[in-house]
């Protein structure tokens, strides 16, 4: 699973002191206990019967809640991607005031935090796939992006930039409605 991967990189990179390593890994592991407690909480809230407080952290019903809260891979791979977007619009913030040394730092963690998301697609790949949704929804007009990427996100999530792919999607809706 991912997220025994990201520990066990998070360990090793303790024990040869890589410290940027080290930070990027543990911010996001923050990032991920964060989104799982959210979740629990919510799940929490769907059972009114549960009344967290009276029970004690090892019931059966706290065990239950937590091991459903748990994030899978493509949960991690989500909030892998959300970190990665929040650090390239630092980036293109820190270059816009030509701060080179927060550049390379930034460009670094977005290079550590992508070794953990799925091969990323070709451009190529990517307008493949996208023809392939639009021919599938029957698309004409860019009022039909939606259905487009409603088609279009499940198959590649954490493939390819969100941006990058909304993008795309526009060029091919526009060139389609201009024929």
């Amino acid at each position: 699973m991912l997220k025994e991967k990201i520990s066990q990189n998070l360990n090793s990179a303790l024990k040869e002191k890589r410290e940027l390593e080290v930070s990027v890994l543990r911010q996001l592991l923050a990032a991920v206990f964060n989104k799982e407690k959210e979740k629990r909480y919510k799940l929490s809230k769907e059972k009114p019967n549960l009344d967290l407080e009276k029970l004690g952290k090892e019931s059966p019903q706290i065990k239950e809640l937590e091991k459903q809260s748990a994030f899978n891979d493509e949960e991690i791979i989500e909030v892998i991607s959300s970190e990665i977007k929040k650090e390239k619009e630092a980036l293109t913030l820190f270059e816009k005031g030509k701060r080179d040394d927060l550049v390379k730092k930034v460009k670094a963690e977005i290079e550590i935090l992508g070794k953990y998301l799925p091969e990323q697609l070709s451009e190529d790949e990517l307008k493949k796939l996208i023809r392939e949704a639009i021919a599938k929804v029957g698309a004409k007009e860019m009022r039909d992006m939606g259905k487009v990427m409603a088609e279009l996100m499940p198959k590649i999530k954490g493939q390819a930039d969100t941006g990058q792919i909304s993008q795309n999607v526009k060029d091919l809706l526009s060139t389609a409605q201009g024929k």
